[in-house]
């Protein structure tokens, strides 16, 4: 099997940083989308203040979704407003999606009982965040937007969300707040580029090592996206010396789960379970470190 033959070796690496750029453009999204949510209290109280006989409870409400400090210092980090701007996420926000999604959580005994704490601590800041980032990425309203401009979420959906937890336990934001989620040298290009660029390079190499391993199946026969999951843990198992077998049979067996058929994880643990027998049999297995071999 060979690479789409629309697709020269040059063009698979910028759609490859097409897409790590656009990874971390999905996260801010996402971001700015929550934000932008837990901005709408202070309409809100506006909308209770303006009130010809308000009630009670409208004239006790305050912005405090709004106020709450880890917000703030978000929503006054000069770099994630720079960046906001240059990916024109106010272009790309439905006021009315904001709106209802504000609402429908307002009912919530979570908001309720954060408007209710009148010495809230940091971490009740940080908590209602949480709750209410749980909150959005569980309606559709707010996951069908984000489709609509990132087609991406679907596949990167546990990434950015695993992402967004980190980023909203680490507030208060300071100058290097957004420094942990840019793509790095070593994971785009040490890693992510090599592991590309080895599979497209060593293409008919990697093939020769797999099809001994497929016993009864030819190699046509054996689905596209399982052969190169095939191709890439044998790219990752001879090529990079610092991570354990293990690691690399568990990751590609999780990543069959999520773009292969029901059936192909026990296939592809079964078929590299056998390559590392034979690879490490003819000394092609280099690990630095004890223990990484297993």
């Amino acid at each position: 099997m060979s690479q789409d033959a629309s697709l020269t070796r040059s063009e698979c690496l910028i759609r490859y940083r097409k897409s790590i750029n656009l990874s971390f453009e999905l996260f801010l999204f996402n971001l700015w989308q929550l934000l932008q949510v837990a901005a709408y209290a202070q309409k809100d109280a506006e909308k209770k203040n303006a009130k010809l006989m308000p009630s009670e409870a409208d004239m006790k409400f305050t912005a405090r979704l709004y106020e709450n400090p880890l917000v703030q210092s978000i929503l006054l980090h000069q770099q994630f407003l720079g960046l906001v701007s240059t990916f024109e996420f106010k272009e790309k926000t439905d006021i009315d999606i904001i709106r209802r999604l504000y609402y429908d959580f307002a009912k919530t005994d979570i908001y309720l009982r954060y408007l209710d704490n009148t010495e809230a601590s940091t971490e009740d800041h940080r908590q209602v965040l949480l709750q209410l980032y749980k909150f959005c990425i569980s309606e559709e309203l707010f996951t069908d937007k984000i489709e609509d401009f990132y087609p991406t979420w679907t596949d990167d959906r546990s990434l950015i969300i695993g992402s967004m937890k980190k980023a909203l336990k680490a507030l208060p934001a300071d100058a290097e707040y957004l420094t942990a989620y840019r793509p790095t040298e070593e994971t785009t290009k040490d890693f992510g580029e090599y592991l590309l660029t080895s599979v497209l390079d060593k293409d008919q190499e990697y093939l020769d090592i797999i099809e001994p391993t497929l016993k009864n199946w030819d190699a046509d026969r054996v689905a596209i996206i399982d052969m190169i999951l095939l191709k890439m843990a044998l790219a990752e198992l001879m090529g990079f010396p610092t991570i354990p077998t293990k690691v690399t049979l568990n990751e590609f067996v999780e990543i069959s789960k999520l773009y292969s058929t029901d059936k192909s994880k026990d296939f592809i643990n079964g078929i590299l379970d056998r390559l590392l027998k034979k690879l490490d049999k003819d000394g092609k297995i280099n690990k630095e470190g004890r223990g990484l071999i297993e």
